[in-house]
């Protein structure tokens, strides 16, 4: 039996420490009777009850906590006497991994106020947990097993609708950090450079605007209040993010405000740039290796030469980075420059919808985690909030004939956006320069089919019915007529084998030359010309399934000769 983590557990009570019959005492005051915010359980043993049985086990029972008001889990005492068993068989758990570990498995729980206690009787050394649960976020159902629980009576159930119905609507107090006024900051701390670049993209932005013959006229002051910076002339952190100097950052500690570059390749690098966010990117732009690429068309002379990134994606993606930011978060920027591609990360998860749900631009964003900065931004001519941001990286990627934007990498707490520079699958590129008639959806789709990436029944049905692509899920590729007219026959046989037919010439081949020969060597023989999305253990299902059909059309058979089985033609004598 495990023992418990050498952990110095003491609680000090009435000035001494806790004997079993105390411990019970003080337990028994302050978590009486199991009910909606309060569960005892015995688990003996945690190696199989934190994330084991669905519904039964420690997490389960913190979604329905959290779902409720948040409560207390009772850990190592006999359900319904509250008699102390004390927990036996720790695994590998202790108070203060549980907490994170916790976190990984129950989607939206909120880690501010979740805690374990640990406490340890002096007379028979009984170990107790219990497990502080904080209430669910606003609208934010906590989930265990991709399930919401909550308890009813005696026991847990899926979250019902009435209570599901409440949690979603509750009131959320809204506060934008961008719009936050910085009282000791002045016009001073604002970068001269920065407020003339931003004066002339927001004369840019508003040429057609009725005031715009009078900007010109505006005082700094007047300036910043008209494109949405400052308010009433008081510095908000959206000033000193766009237009503030480095020196004045420290008013917006502990967020370090930072865009970090760093240069991942054979060659490593790295710089911070701070304030004024508005010159960063022309800063950044310096930094970042963007040379010619030339792509060959199989029905052309001359090479298609284009830039590896073009620089309104790359100011695009960050821009986007600086608006949707979770400054809360406290963490910087980063742009990662690898060899075949950009990495853009911000903190804070997707703010609405899905970054998909932009890819087509019929989706217009319905709000922002930082309004304020957003306007700000818009203004400035630095993006748009109508959603054509996204759109139209994918857009420009799609005419460069380069692989789409990829956000398959982002979590619930983090975005990263991937503009690829390289071509991954020569297949689609060509396909690209020459099908200039396929509709947005497909390039898509087949996108993702060049990653390797999942597309649903309904969408392989369609390209394989268009003959785009072939191969079975979740081995998709492009389709032979595709890669023949496109010049890919190697490519495509790569990815789809050889003809069945094909196959069984060279078995015959083999065996005649060679002579009888074991599965193993026949293996070696084909493993290479099967098709190189299965693995070996579907290689070997191949053929296996191929020499079988050849034995059943007598066109092989298979004979014992000692301790092996040897596969010969028909009729031909074993002797080698």
């Amino acid at each position: 039996m495990t023992t418990a983590p050498t952990i110095d557990w003491k609680l000090w009570w009435n000035n001494g420490l806790m004997t079993e019959a105390e411990l019970k005492a003080y337990l028994s005051r302050l978590y009486p009777i199991e009910n909606e915010s309060c569960e005892w359980k015995e688990f003996k043993s945690l190696k199989h009850a934190i994330t084991g049985n669905k519904g039964n086990d420690v997490a389960s029972y913190v979604s329905a906590l959290a779902n409720m008001e948040g409560g207390h889990l009772v850990l190592g005492v006999q359900d319904g006497s509250l008699d102390l068993i004390g927990i036996q068989n720790f695994h590998s758990y202790t108070p203060d991994n549980l907490p994170p570990r916790l976190l990984g498995k129950c989607s939206n729980l909120d880690s501010e106020g979740l805690k374990v206690e640990a406490f340890q009787t002096t007379d028979s050394d009984k170990i107790i947990w219990i497990i502080h649960v904080p209430k669910h976020k606003p609208r934010l159902p906590v989930y265990a097993h991709d399930q919401a629980w909550q308890r009813v009576g005696d026991n847990l159930v899926p979250l019902r609708p009435e209570r599901r119905d409440s949690i979603l609507a509750e009131s959320i107090t809204f506060v934008d950090w961008s719009s936050e006024v910085i009282p000791d900051a002045t016009l001073d701390d604002l970068d001269e450079d920065a407020i003339r670049v931003a004066r002339e993209k927001f004369g840019d932005k508003h040429q057609k605007s009725r005031f715009a013959e009078g900007v010109d006229d505006w005082d700094d002051a007047t300036f910043l209040d008209k494109a949405k910076i400052t308010i009433n002339g008081k510095i908000t952190r959206t000033a000193l993010l766009l237009l503030g100097k480095q020196e004045s950052s420290h008013y917006l500690l502990p967020n370090p405000a930072q865009i970090t570059w760093k240069l991942d390749t054979e060659e490593t690098a790295y710089e911070h740039f701070g304030p004024p966010f508005l010159l960063a990117g022309t800063e950044l732009l310096q930094r970042i290796r963007n040379i010619t690429y030339k792509i060959f068309p199989d029905n052309e002379l001359l090479a298609t030469e284009v830039r590896k990134y073009e620089t309104r994606v790359i100011l695009e993606a960050l821009h986007n980075c600086i608006a949707h930011q979770d400054y809360v978060r406290n963490e910087r920027i980063l742009v990662t420059e690898k060899t075949d591609r950009l990495i853009f990360d911000n903190g804070g998860g997707f703010f609405d919808g899905k970054p998909e749900d932009y890819f087509t631009g019929e989706t217009t964003p319905r709000r922002y985690r930082n309004p304020w900065l957003t306007h700000a931004m818009v203004s400035l001519n630095m993006i748009d909030t109508m959603g054509h941001g996204i759109h139209s990286m994918i857009l420009s990627q799609r005419k460069r004939y380069f692989p789409l934007p990829d956000y398959h990498h982002s979590t619930k707490d983090h975005v990263s956006l991937e503009i690829y520079g390289q071509v991954i699958d020569e297949n689609y590129t060509k396909l690209l320069l020459e099908r200039s008639d396929l509709d947005l959806t497909t390039v898509i789709l087949l996108d993702q089919v060049q990653k390797h990436q999942p597309i649903t029944a309904e969408a392989a049905s369609r390209l394989r019915r268009d003959g785009l692509i072939e191969g079975r899920k979740p081995n998709y590729y492009v389709a032979a007529r595709i890669a023949a007219a496109t010049g890919s026959e190697a490519h495509y046989i790569r990815h789809r084998g050889l003809e069945k037919a094909k196959l069984k010439e060279f078995v015959i081949e083999h065996i005649r030359k060679i002579g009888p020969s074991t599965r193993d060597q026949l293996e070696h023989l084909l493993f290479p010309m099967l098709p190189e999305g299965l693995d070996d253990a579907q290689k070997r299902n191949k053929v296996i399934n191929l020499l079988t059909e050849m034995r059943k059309d007598r066109v092989v058979s298979c004979r014992r000769e000692g301790n092996k089985y040897f596969w010969a033609l028909t009729d031909q004598p074993l002797d080698k």
